[in-house]
């Protein structure tokens, strides 16, 4: 019934929209805005509810600014399916004209939604790519003559809200987050037909899978389907490589398995060659079965998850509990497929194909991601989240047997397997194990490596004890004569079982400091358990050789006779002073690919073809396109050669994004006032900092007026030190409103300062100390002392031709003290300042 309106409306001959059946399950929170250019360009506000999409054509668009009211007409609710249409309807049908996806995400109602709706009055989160934060929907009273109803979509107060001078969300990100294309190239399509195929078959790929042609992949061969397949294994490594050669992978705590489908059947096979299909219960085996292919080897690890990481001792556990239902495969290769061997295939391209047949169904089977991203970054965001660690993995590697260099592991704590040798009885219970004496092999004999005596549930050491009992040896299974005190009270065993231990180190004379057991691992045999070393060979790292430049002759300053080599030289004499502002920190990007006198448009996210010393680093609160950043000279250089001529970092770093570290005080001077004016807000910013506690420096912008920047212990959130900045800003206009404003409205400027606070906000950049700017004159964005600041040196001064120079000549870096200076937002008492 839900759904009569919007199939009577259609005709499904002719229009390409999804055709449902009937409503979907009503336990989904899906959200979506489409861009519509139909008899009028407006937005269709899609939120799901009750197996539907409730729907509402929002004739100008979401807004950003808080209080301002988009009027909302309600229309017919349409289906799931159609979540994920994109595509051309024909005109002469309803609706026709393009439709773009132009937001998708996530709702949480607050509150019972059904009364909302009922009341008029929707009150809800979203969680989108371009969309975030508190929204609500506010039905208007009915007019006699409205043929619908009409709600008022308005954004709340919340730190994703914006200024009303601020940009324009839907001017800043017109494109589809499905295909990346404005809607004139969407309306260009054939209807019906999107760059991903056929509208229909897109959202049937996106949701269940699609078969693959394997003979398509390079180094592809026709191969009858192997009978074991060995597993690829990864070294220990002691840091993760760094490069574009590399993906990493979030190392998962399970069960190594390859699943063979062949002649109709499905097996499970452990990395030592079991077949556990039997352990694992039917929904695995299912899953499998059910996928797009005839035949299959899929290399994977299956675990169960707990606070969305993968947790051995939890896998072990539903095992024994048979909830099999728990489980979970995460597939991250794919050796052979449909008559074909891929070993020879680089892995990328593996990796493309096995995602292809999976899908994105969240069922048992998941595709297993991977960051292209530093791999110290995501080291060290594995380890903050409590993850096991990562694999680093050479993008074009062939899957070779055994264990190489193709394939690194970094793990966040020490961990590996150990063979069992010997138990002793537990205090408290004579039917339970109190620890167990491990050992690892060395040449064939297996040496004695200490205790662990944590991380056995009760249950865990009474099984132990029953199990280890039954291979009780009377004699000592290690090599060499433990000492009185390490043979103290142990029983010994014959060496066939193996257990993970977590430690802290490993102490001078060998032994294990601080081990914790996780569980046995009966998928390794134990003779292959040795101990794992990390091996000290060094990784190439970015930066290490020479850059060249494609097109160095080119002009970026035409007028100026900056070339793309000039600016490349420029940032090779201040790169020392430069790094610490732009190293490891999201960056905004003012591209100019011919110079100044070409096109122009800020980039945040990273682009195809990008150099492979530039950083890709994941926002952890926006899913989505990675953003930019570097970490050394090459990265810089990188940029260079993308055209890159205006820098601008994030004040807080890649390690502490929501703790910012730097705060800008960007002072813009209106039509009309003196240079003198502009220094002296500078010194009264420097002031008013100083009295909250803060230390001041001082850089011209390259454009019109000055920066006052102050170094932050990062202890503040991104909305503490907006509203201390606001704060500074409010005071400064308040105390003297016929010198300063502080809103950006350009009609209350003229003859004013703004003292601009908006900088330091989350996701907000300025322009880095030692930046070049996309104007005539190649200026840059200079540090200088307090005291050169005088009507001799101008906004523009400073300049890629005489910086290095005067670097040269400076006996103390102006900004040698910045960070050395930090503290934190709040720490001095707030005196009131006297108007002018």
């Amino acid at each position: 019934m839900a759904l009569e309106r919007y199939r009577a409306k259609r005709n499904f001959s002719t229009t390409p929209e999804p055709n449902p059946t009937a409503a979907g399950a009503d336990d989904g929170h899906l959200f979506v805005v489409q861009k519509h250019d139909a008899r009028r360009l407006h937005y269709d506000f899609r939120l799901e509810l009750d197996g539907v999409l409730k729907s509402w054509a929002v004739t100008r668009g979401p807004s950003l600014v808080p209080g301002e009211k988009r009027l909302a007409v309600e229309v017919e609710d349409h289906p799931l399916e159609y979540g994920a249409f994109e595509g051309t309807i024909p005109k002469g049908e309803y609706g026709g004209g393009a439709v773009l996806l132009w937001d998708r995400g996530f709702w949480t109602p607050i509150g019972d939604p059904h009364a909302g709706l009922a009341k008029g009055h929707l009150e809800f989160e979203l969680h989108g790519e371009k969309l975030q934060g508190r929204w609500m929907l506010v039905r208007m009273r009915p007019k006699p003559r409205d043929k619908h109803l009409n709600w008022l979509l308005i954004k709340s107060h919340d730190q994703y809200a914006r200024e009303k001078d601020e940009a324009d969300i839907l001017e800043e990100r017109p494109e589809s987050v499905s295909t990346g294309r404005p809607i004139d190239e969407v309306a260009e399509d054939a209807p019906g037909w999107s760059k991903e195929g056929p509208i229909g078959a897109w959202a049937k790929k996106a949701t269940r899978g699609a078969a693959f042609d394997p003979a398509s992949l390079p180094g592809a061969k026709k191969a009858p389907t192997p009978s074991v397949v060995e597993p690829m294994l990864a070294t220990l490594a002691e840091t993760p490589p760094d490069g574009a050669r590399w993906i990493h992978e979030v190392k998962l705590d399970g069960y190594r398995i390859l699943a063979r489908i062949a002649d109709g059947r499905v097996r499970l096979i452990t990395r030592g060659g079991l077949d556990w299909t039997g352990k694992f219960g039917p929904e695995i085996v299912e899953a499998f079965r059910a996928l797009p292919v005839r035949e299959a080897v899929i290399d994977g690890e299956l675990v169960v998850e707990t606070s969305g990481a993968s947790n051995f001792s939890a896998l072990q556990e539903a095992l024994s509990e048979g909830r099999t239902d728990l489980l979970v495969y995460y597939a991250f290769d794919l050796p052979y497929l449909d008559g074909y061997d891929l070993t020879g295939t680089p892995l990328i391209r593996r990796k493309e194909a096995l995602q292809a047949i999976l899908g994105e169904d969240a069922g048992p089977l998941r595709f297993s991601g991977h960051f292209e991203e530093s791999g110290e970054i995501v080291l060290r965001h594995a380890c903050r989240l409590g993850l096991e660690g990562v694999i680093s993995k050479d993008r074009d590697s062939p899957y070779r047997a055994g264990r190489g260099r193709s394939w690194l592991k970094c793990k966040c704590a020490a961990r590996q397997e150990f063979v069992i040798g010997g138990f002793t009885v537990s205090t408290a219970s004579a039917k339970s194990i109190g620890s167990l004496a491990l050992g690892v092999y060395e040449q064939r004999a297996l040496r004695y490596v200490g205790r662990v005596g944590t991380g056995f549930s009760a249950a865990v050491a009474q099984g132990l004890f029953q199990r280890l009992e039954t291979i009780r040896s009377p004699t000592s299974p290690f090599a060499d004569r433990l000492s009185a005190d390490q043979a103290r009270q142990i029983r010994y065993v014959r060496p066939e079982l193996v257990a993970e231990v977590d430690f802290r180190a490993w102490t001078a004379d060998g032994l294990l400091r601080h081990a914790s057991f996780r569980g046995l691992r009966e998928d390794k045999p134990a003779e292959e358990i040795v101990r794992e070393e990390p091996r000290s060979e060094a990784q190439p790292k970015p930066g290490t050789h020479a850059m060249t430049l494609t097109h160095p002759d080119r002009l970026y300053w035409p007028d100026d006779g900056v070339t793309k080599e000039g600016l490349a030289d420029y940032y090779a004499e201040v790169w020392s002073r430069m790094a610490p502002f732009v190293v490891e920190r999201p960056l905004a990007l003012l591209r100019c690919p011919d110079g100044i006198n070409g096109q122009k448009f800020f980039q945040k996210h990273a682009w195809k073809g990008h150099g492979d010393a530039i950083m890709l680093a994941r926002d952890p609160k926006e899913p989505g396109e990675p953003l930019i950043a570097i970490r050394d000279f090459d990265g810089l250089i990188d940029l260079v050669q993308s055209g890159a001529l205006e820098i601008h970092p994030w004040g807080s770093t890649l390690a502490d994004w929501e703790r910012p570290e730097t705060i800008v005080m960007d002072l813009d001077p209106g039509e009309g006032v003196a240079w003198e004016s502009v220094i002296e807000a500078a010194r009264e910013v420097r002031a008013r900092l100083a009295d909250r506690g803060l230390a001041a420096f001082v850089k011209t912008s390259g454009g019109k007026g000055l920066h006052v920047v102050s170094p932050l212990t990062p202890a503040a959130d991104w909305p503490e030190v907006k509203a201390f900045t606001k704060s500074i800003a409010d005071a400064m206009a308040a105390d003297s409103p016929g010198r300063y404003v502080s809103t950006i409205a350009k009609a209350k400027r003229t003859g004013k300062i703004l003292i601009d606070y908006l900088r330091n906000q989350r996701g907000m950049t300025a322009v880095a100390a030692y930046s070049t700017r996309a104007r005539p004159g190649a200026a840059v964005s200079a540090p200088l002392e307090w005291d050169e600041l005088g009507p001799g040196i101008g906004p523009a001064f400073f300049t890629v031709a005489n910086t290095p120079a005067r670097l040269a000549s400076l006996r103390r870096d102006p900004w040698a003290d910045f960070r050395a200076a930090a503290a934190p937002v709040g720490s001095g008492k707030r005196r009131r300042r006297k108007a002018a």
